[in-house]
């Protein structure tokens, strides 16, 4: 267990951002709630719900909602496609409040690799196609451009003595996000953002897990790179 643990950790340091150091530090709060419904053998459906706070928890910035239809093409291997809608709350220079809507069509792939019989390490694929609506009723900088994320996520049970039904565990994740498509419209660099987190969760069934963690959010602007210090609260179900 110690060394799968020591691999996981040195995987998800690769993946983090190499800066040391952040021309702008923040801190916010996010919540979410994460749900995988399973139909038929094959067929399936997902939900997650989001919110985040703006910098130091001022006010709630965005709200996220993202369905998805599944496909099962093995126990290990599944596809989705989705649709989410992102409302995004801001403030201008001179304080006025600003709001900018996003439509999301979204495509991915998952592959579920097994470490050992209570430990295993999920693989995503998603591929965005973004559409940026004004941020308001006079602007003219709507815009589309597609984004690739490559998501990896362990959960380690604090008990690996039998198969991990309930107690306590350790979540690593990363994302990384990348521009494929007009870059010059988000922030004209290939890399996005990258987001590296840890979180201590329980397990209480089969069918539900609550968590709270960490998050370090490195995104790169135009000019410069944001790192934002993120307390996530999140809860998974599944039926």
């Amino acid at each position: 267990m110690k060394n799968k643990l020591l691999q996981l950790l040195l995987l998800f340091t690769f993946l983090a951002p190499c800066k040391l150091f952040a021309q702008d530090n923040q801190s916010a709060a996010w919540a979410a709630l994460f749900h995988t419904q399973r139909f038929s053998q094959h067929w399936g459906a997902s939900f997650d719900a989001q919110f985040r706070s703006a910098d130091r928890v001022d006010y709630l910035r965005n709200v996220l909602l993202r369905p998805s239809i599944n496909y099962y093409f093995s126990k290990n291997k599944i596809g989705a496609v989705g649709y989410a809608y992102i409302a995004t709350n801001g403030r201008s220079a001179s304080g006025a409040s600003t709001f900018r809507p996003e439509s999301r069509i979204w495509e991915q792939f998952i592959i579920n690799q097994k470490l050992s019989r209570t430990v295993s390490l999920q693989h995503r694929f998603r591929l965005e196609q973004r559409f940026l609506g004004n941020t308001s009723a006079t602007a003219t900088d709507s815009y589309f451009s597609q984004r690739l994320r490559y998501f990896a996520r362990a959960v380690v049970p604090f008990k690996s003595d039998s198969v991990f039904t309930k107690g306590p565990f350790f979540a690593l994740q990363n994302e990384v996000f990348v521009n494929v498509q007009n870059k010059d419209k988000v922030n004209k660099h290939f890399f996005d953002q990258n987001r590296a987190y840890a979180a201590i969760g329980f397990r209480f069934n089969k069918k539900f897990d609550a968590e709270l963690g960490y998050m370090n959010q490195y995104t790169k602007q135009t000019t410069a790179y944001t790192v934002n210090h993120i307390i996530q609260t999140a809860f998974y179900t599944r039926f």
